[in-house]
């Protein structure tokens, strides 16, 4: 289904330009914002239609395209344009940073998905929140429980040391994508070093012209709708994340493991902050020169592994393959395997063997990578996947001692009896953590749930000592 053809219309409102601009005054208070947004029909009554012009939190396209402006020229001056921030290559002003170029466009660039490192002061509080996909009710719910909380100030984060990781998928399959990228840029723009926006995999313009984003902008704006700068506004997000606290890091991002990417060099530079292009992805030479990742698997895995994992330099999110920091899975039991394939994603699921051994290898002993926080792994209707993370009020951390495949179809209350459903919850070494979607979607009806969840990650000086608080926000429906 990834590889369906671009629709024409796609193709069409690439190639134009509509000339926009937004004035200051336009730029809505937090208040306003809020309540604009939570005046408009959700998405559970509008059921994949769009809402009436009148009801719109942005009278025109212009005022979020003006932003997204913004936000691409904030890129070419900020840490990410300093070249000792990078390690290794270094980006070129003229493919990297030039925002009317992309690399589907007709006079292409590479495409250069990167890494980032960020190292922040033991203390420090980490909020993580996953998948949106055009739920603007639940993101600003949740912004007004950190605003009620003392967390933030209208979209400005109050605490020098509070960070927000959001974990992608931002658009399609909602009516609101373009409120809830409005939303994310405001709190970008307000909050430069302390919101980071991983990329996930709709955050690719081709998954965006088939699974809704498209179609929102078209029937909402008509002609006045470009999404061109949003669309670039992707490449400057990060595939993955390290956020670290001295020697301990965690991995921050939408979908899996990647083993094709060696990310010790980024770990172990030096300054606080860091990024790094994938470069090649070499998977295949990995396996290769660590036979002892997969050598617990049996015949048949081992003929998968040698047949689909490959050495590519990526094209695009997909093309050859999917990157695994956007598309790959976990599997859910310790008794499951190693790793997996999953063919309805053309993308990889790692037991809890294989991601611990891809955790030792990246560490070291000046940077350790820990844990593993994501999104990415989400049904429309219950299965054991959906009713842990549901069950586990919407942080479920896969692979937990006293669950297993046997309990596969178990309901909800029973899960409740033997999951993690703790408000605060230690955080132990090698745990991969899945966050919930927004509850105004189909995942929230199809799965009967209406909160929407962060987790708060209460860091200290010894991994030991970090706690994961998770907060449920009510979302009215």
């Amino acid at each position: 289904m990834r590889r369906r053809p671009i629709p024409a219309v796609c193709l069409l409102i690439v190639t134009l330009l509509f000339p926009v601009t937004a004035n200051a005054q336009e730029l809505l208070t937090f208040e306003k914002w809020k309540t604009n947004c939570l005046a408009a029909p959700t998405n559970r009554t509008l059921q994949g239609r769009m809402p009436q012009k009148a009801q719109l939190p942005l009278p025109t396209f212009a005022i979020a395209d003006d932003l997204a402006t913004q936000l691409l020229k904030h890129f070419q001056k900020s840490n990410l344009a300093e070249p000792s921030n990078w390690v290794g290559e270094k980006p070129k002003a003229d493919e990297f940073f030039d925002i009317e170029r992309s690399y589907y466009s007709r006079s292409p660039i590479p495409f250069q998905p990167f890494a980032q490192k960020v190292d922040i002061p033991a203390g420090s509080k980490v909020i993580f929140h996953g998948d949106l996909h055009g739920d603007i009710r639940s993101l600003i719910s949740t912004l007004d429980w950190l605003n009620e909380n003392d967390y933030a100030d209208g979209f400005k984060l109050k605490n020098p040391n509070t960070y927000f990781v959001f974990l992608g998928d931002y658009v399609d399959r909602g009516s609101y994508g373009i409120e809830v990228l409005y939303t994310l840029m405001r709190l970008k723009l307000e909050n430069p070093n302390h919101v980071l926006m991983a990329r996930g995999n709709h955050e690719d313009f081709k998954m965006t012209a088939t699974y809704g984003f498209l179609r929102e902008g078209q029937m909402k704006y008509g002609r006045e709708f470009n999404p061109t700068n949003m669309w670039r506004m992707y490449d400057f997000l990060p595939v993955v994340i390290y956020v670290g606290v001295d020697s301990n890091y965690v991995q921050c991002n939408h979908g899996g493991m990647e083993p094709g990417y060696d990310q010790r060099s980024l770990l172990n530079e030096d300054q606080p902050l860091a990024f790094e292009f994938l470069g090649e992805l070499k998977q295949k030479t990995f396996a290769l020169d660590h036979p002892q990742w997969l050598s617990k698997t049996n015949a048949e895995t081992k003929a998968m592994t040698d047949e689909r994992l490959e050495d590519f330099r990526p094209k695009s999110p997909i093309s050859p393959n999917p990157i695994g920091f956007m598309w790959n899975d976990f599997f859910v039991f310790k008794d499951e395997p190693t790793i997996g394939f999953n063919s309805s994603r053309l993308a990889f699921n790692h037991g809890q063997a294989s991601t611990n051994y891809l955790l030792s290898v990246a560490s070291s002993e000046t940077a350790k990578l820990r844990a593993v926080f994501r999104a990415h792994q989400h049904s429309g209707r219950p299965n054991p996947a959906m009713n842990r993370i549901v069950a586990s009020n919407g942080a479920f951390r896969h692979w937990q001692a006293a669950d297993s495949s046997e309990k596969a179809n178990a309901n909800q209350k029973a899960l409740k009896q033997i999951i993690d459903v703790a408000a605060k919850r230690t955080v132990p070494e090698g745990s991969v953590w899945t966050f919930n979607v927004s509850p105004d979607s189909l995942y929230g009806e199809g799965n009967n749930y209406s909160f929407d969840t962060i987790g708060i990650l209460h860091t200290e000086k010894a991994f030991a000592d970090w706690r994961l608080e998770i907060v449920n926000v009510p979302v009215p429906q």
